[in-house]
């Protein structure tokens, strides 16, 4: 912080506006320095002293009644121009003190002492000040330890900032001092570049297999490999674990692939026996204004550095197309949960599953809809996999369950009997009790739980987790049916099969919708639908939109189908209204 000030003018006014702004922890220990002062020099006021361009102020008095005063009215611009000491024994008798008003007002100085606050390079950023009401004089054994105390005070102001913008574990300036050299930059001149060196879940790995020390062994190493790497004209700081940045100017004629390419094949040591390959991403801030804050150009050049990483490439310059997505993606995360608390703009549609043999109605999956005051409709597809990463997935699965499990009874109430799937995800079924739960819930509206089936999202999940795999269990015992959503794509396999309790195996629409039109997807599906029957499963085949679709599957033996080709997913009213007309056909 108070350092390379001597020929950087905008740092030096920084470095004092810092100063003079209030810090408890920092007054307050300079405050007994100036008591210190007050008690060996037999003083009754002493105070540390900042001036700037226009004004003197005070921090940390001793007996001093004001904070502030004009640089005309301050004894101290002259310690501060004569770089030196500056000792006045009375000022009713000094040319240059005769005529102040302090002399002649309240509080009646009558003697001054002002030692100048240094650091190490020299530059003067303020003063130790002392006063009196009566004149006095001051030996060189007074102005001796008058200097000591002054060289204390410079020595703990130094001292203090250096805390607050080291990284403890690589010595590198840290995030804090990052953005405060940013703060001293006058113009778009330079581009703030960040290093991503080690997956962070790695890290605490290998800190819960050979402690802390190995870690910090290893980002000390990283630090010293980059910056021989990087051989850099500035300074490389260390802003989150694993990570570094560096501000890049626009002189500079390298790129981003270029510093890729010198990083590359980059190794750090976990300790003399084991090197590691470090998986370098790199994202930078782009262009800026001079309007941009520096807390705004990092959180762009973390921006271009996340989507680097989500993207597996080596790097990314700042996009504002892409980070607008990301922070409009944000938003709606806020907007659905008011949504939620409020009661307004989410609603259920349901879409009618028919039997191939019978033609009749066996079912419907709900499926939720959101109506957003502003943006009209949103598709589930744009806010469930920002859902699913958020504790707001569990509040979305009440929602639907509970109001499901309503429009079952309120079906049940006409005499309109027709089972309903929800779709539910890995964390659901890992919450505690959430079996017990789902069929207290239909038991209070006297509803068998055969009228409401869950089906399964995140597959891949699913496998991992113990606890979903038994709270699946557990809703079969109690007579929920359960449905395998998806299957034939992503990571569906037959290993799922044997892994998870299911009565019925969904067909995805990627491999169904072309069986019309490409043989491949027809032998897919024929030989998929053929083990599952063996299997003992039912069969259900989603987005069929053609007759030709139609016949193809009953041909091969699947049991059921929904699609467009029967019917979009209607609202209650509707849902009723289709099924009536349906039956009468």
């Amino acid at each position: 912080m108070l350092t390379n000030l001597s020929n950087n003018e905008a740092k030096r006014h920084a470095a004092i506006d810092a100063l003079k702004a209030d810090d408890r922890g920092r007054d307050d220990t300079l405050r007994k320095y100036t008591f210190l002062a007050c008690r060996l020099l037999n003083v009754p006021m002493c105070f540390v002293s900042v001036l700037d361009d226009e004004k003197q102020f005070v921090k940390s008095a001793q007996n001093v009644p004001f904070t502030e005063t004009s640089l005309t009215d301050a004894f101290c611009a002259h310690t501060v121009r004569s770089e030196q000491t500056l000792i006045c024994n009375d000022t009713l008798q000094d040319d240059m003190f005769r005529h102040y008003r302090l002399v002649h007002e309240a509080p009646f100085i009558r003697f001054y002492g002002g030692c100048p606050l240094r650091t190490r390079e020299g530059v003067i950023v303020g003063t130790l000040c002392l006063l009196d009401n009566q004149a006095r004089e001051f030996s060189a054994e007074d102005i001796e330890t008058f200097e000591k105390i002054a060289d204390l005070v410079s020595v703990f102001l130094e001292t203090w900032h250096a805390v607050g913008y080291v990284d403890i574990v690589t010595l590198l300036p840290n995030r804090q001092r990052l953005l405060r050299d940013m703060s001293y930059l006058s113009g778009p001149d330079n581009t703030l570049v960040i290093i991503d060196c080690i997956d962070i879940a790695f890290a605490y790995e290998v800190a819960r297999s050979l402690g802390m020390g190995a870690v910090e062994s290893l980002l000390q190493d990283m630090a010293l490999k980059l910056k021989a790497k990087l051989n850099l004209d500035g300074l490389l700081y260390a802003v989150a674990v694993g990570r570094f940045a560096f501000l890049l100017k626009d002189s500079e004629s390298t790129t981003l692939e270029a510093i890729a390419d010198t990083l590359k094949g980059t190794q750090a040591s976990l300790n003399s026996q084991i090197p590691l390959n470090l998986d370098i991403h790199i994202g930078d801030s782009g262009a800026y204004s001079h309007e941009l804050t520096p807390a705004e150009i990092l959180r762009r050049a973390v921006s271009a550095l996340h989507e680097a990483i989500s993207q597996k490439k080596r790097f990314m310059t700042y996009d504002a197309e892409i980070d607008n997505k990301k922070r409009n993606d944000f938003q709606l995360l806020s907007e659905l949960r008011k949504a939620l608390h409020e009661g307004s703009g989410l609603y259920l549609v349901y879409q009618p599953k028919i039997s191939l043999t019978t033609g009749s109605v066996t079912g419907a999956e709900a499926l939720i809809r959101w109506k957003h005051p502003l943006l009209g409709e949103i598709m589930p597809g744009q806010f469930i996999p920002l859902v699913q990463r958020t504790s707001l997935m569990s509040e979305l699965t009440d929602w639907v369950i509970e109001h499901a499990i309503r429009q079952i009874s309120l079906w049940c109430d006409k005499n309109f009997q027709v089972p309903v799937s929800i779709n539910l995800a890995a964390s659901d079924f890992s919450r505690p009790g959430f079996a017990d739960a789902l069929e207290e819930k239909m038991l209070s509206h006297t509803l068998s739980p055969s009228l409401l089936s869950v089906e399964c999202l995140e597959t891949e999940k699913m496998l991992e987790s113990p606890d979903a795999l038994e709270g699946l269990e557990m809703l079969k015992l109690r007579g929920f049916r359960i449905s395998l959503d998806d299957f034939g794509s992503g990571y569906s396999n037959i290993n799922v099969l044997r892994k998870i309790p299911m009565d019925t195996i969904k067909l995805d629409r990627s491999i169904v919708g072309t069986i019309s039109t490409d043989h491949g997807s027809l032998v897919i599906v024929r030989n998929v639908i053929r083990l599952l029957k063996q299997l003992d499963y039912e069969v259900l085949a989603e987005g069929v939109e053609n007759e030709e679709t139609v016949d193809i599957l009953r041909g091969l033996g699947c049991d059921e189908v929904q699609g467009y080709f029967y019917s979009r997913p209607l609202n209650p009213e509707l849902f009723e209204q289709w099924c009536e007309e349906r039956a009468a056909v």
